[in-house]
């Protein structure tokens, strides 16, 4: 039976299947990347609800895993070379998942390039500033006096709309083949309704993107890791 006492966090979300791999996560743009993930790829796996509440994501057990107190997590029991891994950083899971299952990241060292090129756009860009939009517009910055921040982070947003609404003109995915990039973009172009922005981004103007998330939560592995783990 594989021996995930080493990680703490299982002490607190304790694996009822400890030959699998553990995911440690909620369902947020960066949490679903993950979930979405091990479904497409059919990676069998164990979801735990770790809630963004400081009792949780500032636990000892959590921060044992994650010093950065931030969801996605995973423990993988089938790690490289017989090892167990535990890894943090929703793209860092991505990439190491795909390369696990050799699905959605690329056929040939060119592919696989202009997939991380899009995943690092994500992650360095479009998840940050559609972050702060969502700080500024809907949560506690949108009642601070000076809207200087929130035109900024609305600019910024159009702006990086503008990016992808061009790269997907005449193509269904953003690398032309579906892969962990549009895993890690499409969540994130969800969350624009969370935040009740897209009027005020003109989302609809944007057909190619509108066109775009619409073929990507009808996949029946969207579907399920949008939900994973649910909520309540």
């Amino acid at each position: 039976m594989t021996d995930l006492t080493p990680f703490p966090i299982t002490k607190k979300w304790p694996a009822q299947d400890p030959s699998v791999l553990q995911l440690y996560s909620f369902p947020t743009p960066n949490g679903v990347k993950v979930s979405i993930a091990l479904e497409e790829m059919s990676i069998p796996y164990e979801a735990h609800k770790v809630t963004l509440s400081d009792a949780d994501v500032k636990s000892p057990e959590f921060l044992s895993l994650n010093p950065n107190n931030k969801i996605p997590a995973i423990v993988d029991p089938n790690g490289p070379d017989g090892m167990t891994v535990g890894l943090f950083e929703s793209g860092a899971i991505l990439i190491y998942l795909a390369e696990k299952s050799g699905k959605f990241i690329g056929a040939t060292a060119t592919e696989k390039a202009q997939i991380l090129q899009w995943l690092m756009f994500q992650m360095g860009g479009l998840g940050p500033m559609l972050g702060q939009l969502g700080f500024f517009y809907k949560f506690a910055g949108s009642e601070w006096e000076d809207k200087r921040p929130q035109e900024r982070y609305i600019t910024e947003a159009k702006r990086l709309l503008g990016v992808l609404e061009r790269e997907l003109a005449g193509k269904d995915w953003i690398t032309g083949n579906y892969s962990i990039a549009d895993m890690a973009i499409a969540p994130w172009l969800r969350a624009l309704d969370f935040y009740g922005a897209k009027d005020v981004l003109g989302w609809d103007d944007h057909k190619n993107l509108v066109a775009y998330l619409d073929r990507f939560t009808t996949r029946p592995a969207v579907q399920t890791g949008l939900v994973t783990p649910p909520r309540d």
